[in-house]
């Protein structure tokens, strides 16, 4: 039963591997021609500020150890790919002998992305342009200001350099973690 619309799913993976198996399928979608299937691949985690020895100290903490987001059309195609990533030991919702899994409400991936700082797809399309500087949203680099330096219109994602710490550093953000600069 193949899926025409793209859903989010969650893969349980070997803990501690989750961003090694995001890398890794992000690589293999592009290599393989997935990205008309497979579009975003989340590892839930948050930013955590704990003070140690008197210092304060932000740490990325993974909010679910073993598991990781996929926004994808279930086709056969897209599930052979995904299921068969290194790292990957399966879907969360799969009956097992190659059955499709079952994907998120969306009610559940609202809930996870907010917890996350990650807008839901908002609709209307934001037009954007190379060299333009835009505000950050959500996401690590949320309150930050950013320039332009690819656009992605199909995956709705963008290139953006953000300067940190005096140099300007590359970052791949989704549209809807980005908003226009007000005009003044």
């Amino acid at each position: 039963m193949d899926s025409i619309e793209k859903q989010w799913y969650v893969l349980h993976t070997y803990s501690g591997y989750e961003n090694k198996v995001k890398n890794n399928l992000e690589s293999r979608t592009e290599t393989m021609n997935m990205t008309d299937y497979i579009y975003r691949v989340v590892v839930p985690e948050n930013e955590v500020t704990t003070v140690k020895d008197g210092e304060e100290k932000t740490i990325i903490e993974n909010d679910f150890p073993g598991y990781v987001l996929v926004e994808m059309v279930m086709s056969d195609e897209a599930w052979f790919v995904v299921r068969n990533t290194p790292g990957v030991t399966g879907f969360v919702g799969s009956h097992g002998g190659g059955s499709k899994p079952t994907p998120l409400l969306p009610d559940e991936v609202e809930n996870l992305m907010s917890r996350m700082g990650i807008t839901a797809r908002r609709e209307e399309k934001l037009e954007l342009e190379l060299g333009e500087t835009i505000n950050i949203v959500a996401g690590p680099f949320a309150g930050m200001q950013g320039i332009v330096t690819a656009l992605d219109e199909e995956k709705q994602q963008l290139s953006v350099n953000v300067e940190l710490f005096g140099r300007e550093t590359p970052t791949e953000l989704a549209y809807d973690d980005v908003d226009k600069l007000e005009e003044v």
